[in-house]
């Protein structure tokens, strides 16, 4: 600012001195400067805004234009002075004499600076000699230094980036001829310099480095030093599921086009990445052959498999190729952008795929499996999938086993396998069998532990007594908890020798102690026999004793069938009188007859223990007692007193001797 004021006042010095110039010369210096000035400031028709405007802006003039200006004005200036040998002016004293000299020789010098100005739009180097701060002071070659505001020095923190001494690229904004001082632009000039940057390799097709901005409608927006415009199209070779994931990132980019007037500018980066490709594409291809190890990046994945880029080429490493183990998703090993290895499984050069694997680098982990996992053999590993028969085992990558639903337990009835073990448990197995050629072992949980049926024949042999709790109770028996994860069975026929059970709950609820005795053990079968009325003495083994066959019985009527009538004698024994046993009359049938509950007496006809039967016969107890009325009649009828008596006595006694 000091420089400002300083010529400030020399330019009052300079008009003060003019004013005491005498009016007899005949010459206005102020009309010479005017003359100069309106020449030099007014703009050509051709220079537009330094920003937007033409890339012509840059050449308003030439050196030869410059000559001929310079050449006119310095007539024009000729012409207002005169010839001074032609009309010599002369003035009192010898300072008068040499005045027109002077003026001359300042005038000359005026011009030459106002030809040597450089024009407004124009980008120019200089040197910074000075910063405060509110600007930075920097001399452009002028007579007095050109400002720029000093936030264009800063950066986005703020910190001052100018140092005195430094060179730096300006344009001429404007220049104010009253205060004698010319105002700078640092970031204008920059950026009629990216602009130039940017013709140039648009001319020369080269390619500009470039931040992504952030998104904007149909593709990204980028700073190149100006804004441009990036389509998604040609952000990649192939779509972009997440176009967030670009945002930030620095890439090359080729210009497809630009307007400088709209400040319009396209980009591509698909371009160089399909030249890219195609250089990489011929060498690979001329290098791929089958088995070879390459090493590729990971382009995509799917569920079936990853696309490796080659160089170039894509490969696809099916799912099955990735690993000797199970593998659910190759997401779950891989991620896009990976760099990996893989085998050249086969090459289609016609159709130009590659199929790739990776768990070809390894052994097949089967081909030692018999060796390392010998049939009776121990072995853990981890649960990595279930299913309703089983569950499989790793039991190293590249070998699953199968630990079938009926090998986890040699007491549980197992109906899942997710009811003992869990995916991720780690288990101890015992090797059941292995087949290598089908990639297949068997295994088995229960075999770890002792099976608790060898010895359950010792700890409970026949006959014992035993106690326990109902846990189950079904249609057809009881199940009654024994200890050793062993149940025993009493079967409903089992319960009671003389009552009729339609369901074991009429007697028994589930938690109830009971006792039983072990009636038999298959180990086999893995079955365990028990029975509730073997704890009493068989009512039927005394039955022939208690009711002799002839014995006259009385009993209640339970049951009534077409064949006859059940008859209970006591509790839990009963009695059948057949049809043909009820009646001398031929009957049918009993029903209609007798009812149940109806008390009868019969007679004891045979009897089975055995097979717990008892007959009974009613028409037998009939027969019997008119026999016994008749025998009684005969025997006590008094002498016959006629012949017709004799008689008929007589063929009672047949009869009853026939009966």
């Amino acid at each position: 600012m000091e420089n400002f004021e300083a010529n400030d006042s020399n330019k009052i010095l300079t008009n003060e001195t003019s004013s005491e110039q005498s009016d007899a010369e005949g010459i206005k210096e102020q009309d010479v400067l005017k003359t100069d000035s309106s020449q030099e400031e007014t703009p050509s028709g051709d220079i537009q805004d330094p920003v937007n405007g033409s890339a012509d802006a840059q050449e308003t003039t030439s050196g030869s234009k410059e000559d001929q200006e310079t050449s006119g004005a310095l007539e024009e200036v000729a012409e207002i002075i005169g010839d001074p040998e032609e009309s010599p002016v002369t003035l009192e004293g010898s300072k008068a004499a040499n005045k027109p000299s002077e003026n001359m020789d300042s005038m000359m010098d005026m011009y030459e600076e106002s030809f040597n100005r450089f024009a407004e739009g124009e980008v120019v180097t200089g040197r910074i000699i000075s910063v405060d701060k509110d600007y930075v002071l920097v001399d452009i070659g002028y007579k007095s230094e050109g400002q720029i505001k000093i936030q264009e020095f800063q950066d986005e923190d703020g910190n001052l980036i100018a140092n005195e001494g430094d060179l730096v690229d300006v344009m001429v904004e404007w220049w104010d001829d009253e205060e004698e001082r010319v105002v700078l632009s640092k970031e204008k000039a920059a950026k009629v310099k990216v602009w130039e940057d940017i013709k140039k390799s648009y001319d020369e097709g080269k390619t500009v480095k470039g931040v992504i901005v952030n998104r904007v409608k149909g593709g990204f927006s980028v700073d190149i030093g100006v804004q441009a415009f990036l389509p998604g199209s040609q952000a990649d070779l192939r779509p972009i599921r997440n176009l967030d994931e670009m945002v930030g990132k620095t890439f090359t980019f080729k210009i497809l086009k630009y307007n400088r007037k709209r400040s319009n500018i396209v980009l591509s980066r698909r371009i160089i990445l399909e030249e890219e490709r195609d250089s990489k594409r011929s060498t690979t291809l001329d290098s791929i052959e089958d088995g070879k190890i390459v090493d590729g990046i990971v382009k995509n994945i799917t569920e079936y498999g990853v696309f490796v880029d080659l160089g170039g080429v894509d490969g696809l490493l099916h799912i099955t190729d990735i690993s000797w183990g199970r593998v659910k998703h190759p997401s779950e090993l891989f991620s896009v952008g990976d760099k990996i290895t893989v085998k050249i499984l086969s090459f289609d050069i016609e159709r130009e795929r590659v199929s790739l694997g990776m768990k070809q680098l390894t052994e097949d982990p089967w081909l030692a499996a018999t060796k390392k996992y010998p049939i009776g053999s121990r072995a853990n590993g981890k649960v990595v999938s279930l299913t309703d028969y089983g569950a499989f085992v790793e039991l190293e990558e590249g070998i699953e086993g199968l630990i079938h639903v009926s090998e986890m337990s040699w007491t549980r009835k197992i109906r899942h396998p997710s009811k003992v073990v869990s995916v991720g448990d780690v288990v101890d197995t015992v090797v059941l069998d292995i087949k290598p050629e089908s990639r297949r072992i068997s295994l088995g949980m229960k075999q770890v532990v002792p099976n608790p049926w060898d010895v359950i024949s010792e700890k409970y042999p026949v006959g014992t007594t035993i106690e326990g709790k109902i846990k189950n109770i079904t249609d057809f028996g009881l199940f009654i908890g024994i200890g050793e994860g062993i149940d025993g069975l009493v079967h409903i026929s089992d319960i009671s020798w003389i009552k009729r059970i339609k369901h074991p709950s009429e007697l028994y609820k589930k938690g109830d102690v009971v006792q039983a005795i072990v009636l038999d053990i298959e180990k086999e079968n893995e079955r365990f026999s028990l029975g509730i009325k073997q704890l009493q003495e068989d009512p039927w083994k005394t039955v022939a004793e208690r009711y002799e066959v002839g014995k006259e019985i009385t009993g209640t009527v339970t049951n009534l069938t077409d064949f006859g009538v059940f008859v209970e004698i006591e509790e839990g024994i009963e009695g059948l009188v057949h049809v043909s046993e009820i009646s001398k009359e031929k009957i049918k049938t009993p029903i209609g007859k007798f009812s149940i509950g109806d008390v009868i007496t019969a007679k004891v006809m045979n009897i089975n223990s055995q097979e717990r039967r008892i007959g009974l016969s009613i028409k037998r107890l009939e027969i019997e007692s008119e026999q016994s009325f008749l025998s009684e009649y005969v025997n006590n009828a008094r002498p016959t007193t006629s012949t017709f008596g004799e008689i008929l006595r007589e063929n009672l006694q047949e009869k009853l001797n026939g009966e």
